[in-house]
């Protein structure tokens, strides 16, 4: 699995061969709280760099979860919505939606892990 690079709406995407893992920062997940709900989309689902695919809400705000590239999810993790506690920076249990990139250039405009560690600095 390659690096996982971030959006400043504190999504990541992270490569794993073909195959990008999308899910949110612990930087998210802490300003909203705790969380009561999330809002999956479905397989097969075109999304758009920039566009919203998902709400998690917490007892605090309803978010919107932004694409941080676009393609075609694969795969959602439907457990996460029994279990948000495990949603955040763990790629392992955290991921949100599995998808196929359909530009692999967006990648490159994203930031690495110091770029966003400087970036939340400043928040």
């Amino acid at each position: 699995m390659s690096g996982i690079k971030y959006t400043k709406d504190h999504e990541w995407v992270m490569m794993d061969g073909d195959v990008a893992v999308i899910g949110i920062t612990d930087y998210a997940k802490e300003a909203l709280g705790d969380l009561v709900y999330l809002e999956l989309p479905d397989e097969g689902k075109e999304i758009e760099k920039g566009r919203d695919f998902a709400v998690v809400e917490s007892v605090k705000a309803a978010s919107e979860i932004y694409a941080p590239v676009s393609g075609e999810i694969t795969e959602v993790n439907a457990q996460l919505v029994d279990m948000l506690d495990d949603l955040g920076s763990d790629p392992e249990k955290g991921w949100i939606v599995k998808m196929n990139l359909s530009n692999k250039s967006e990648l490159e405009m994203l930031m690495d892990e110091e770029a966003y560690q400087t970036y939340i600095k400043d928040l």
